[in-house]
């Protein structure tokens, strides 16, 4: 079989061990706050971003890579399959297929495919060891889209911010109801839709609260567990990722968990103390 690469943008968020297993590239997003722009490549230092993040009265903004960007990481040799955030919030999809579009006229036949994960971070993350794991069982370009198509149908993805502030700030709940949840200690499960949109689960109001609320939503929405991998992400919350782990494994058999910390765009929106699940 000929060379297949993963290609993936910076909210693929991955740990040490997943960036050797896996060999992806990725295509950095970029964190604007005013006149100060972050690109989210591994020279980015997170923790003072988000230092930088809480101190900026504005919203921070986010811009998806160029087509450009994504033209240079299919000039390598090799078949391509490229996993980007949900396409019902950011403009990453559209930018990769625009950029296979020109790449192929420019470049002439190149197997390019573009997934929409329909979520973000550690999603993406399972996203990309699924197309590895293909990969490995030599399945061929076409018997992957299949595969993978259908485990991003079935794939369920919740998250929990580590506050309110980024909501408030991008004016997506009002300062006044944003304050109220804070002194509340509200911190809602959100998850993402069959359209990749954010809906509202459950309001939380304590973490031994919200780690109880993740175990007891995998049994809602997962079969044959014994078969898939759980991916944890947080944002300089590694404790939390820990102690849901362990939750997770006292009731559930998962074949793996894996936990990753999210990179500068999954942190940028979820703050610190966020964490996201999926399987």
């Amino acid at each position: 079989m000929s060379v297949i690469r993963i290609v993936a943008d910076s909210s693929c968020d991955l740990n040490e061990e997943l960036k050797e297993r896996l060999n992806l590239t990725h295509v950095p997003l970029t964190i604007t706050l005013g006149d100060v722009h972050y690109r989210d490549d591994e020279n980015l230092d997170v923790s003072k971003m988000l230092d930088d993040i809480d101190k900026y009265p504005e919203a921070a903004k986010s811009t998806c890579p160029s087509p450009q960007d994504f033209i240079d990481a299919f000039k390598e040799k090799g078949s391509v399959f490229v996993v980007t955030m949900t396409a019902a919030l950011s403009g990453t999809y559209n930018s990769a297929r625009l950029a296979k579009d020109l790449f192929m006229q420019e470049h002439g036949d190149k197997f390019i495919h573009i997934f929409n994960s329909k979520g973000s971070s550690v999603r993406e993350t399972l996203i990309a060891i699924k197309i590895k794991e293909l990969i490995d069982a030599k399945l061929t370009e076409n018997e992957i889209v299949d595969k993978v198509n259908h485990y991003i149908e079935n794939q369920k993805y919740f998250f929990q911010l580590g506050n309110l502030d980024t909501m408030i700030k991008n004016g997506r709940i009002t300062k006044l109801k944003g304050m109220f949840a804070n002194v509340l200690n509200i911190k809602p499960i959100l998850f993402a839709n069959d359209n990749g949109e954010v809906e509202l689960y459950a309001n939380i109001r304590s973490e031994k609260k919200s780690i109880r609320t993740f175990v007891d939503l995998i049994g809602e929405h997962c079969e044959d567990i014994s078969e898939k991998i759980l991916g944890i992400s947080h944002c300089e919350a590694l404790e939390k990722a820990e102690a849901l782990k362990k939750a997770i494994e006292e009731k559930y058999s998962f074949k793996e968990i894996v936990i990753v910390p999210t990179r500068g765009l999954s942190s940028t929106y979820m703050n610190r103390g966020g964490i996201t699940i999926s399987f």
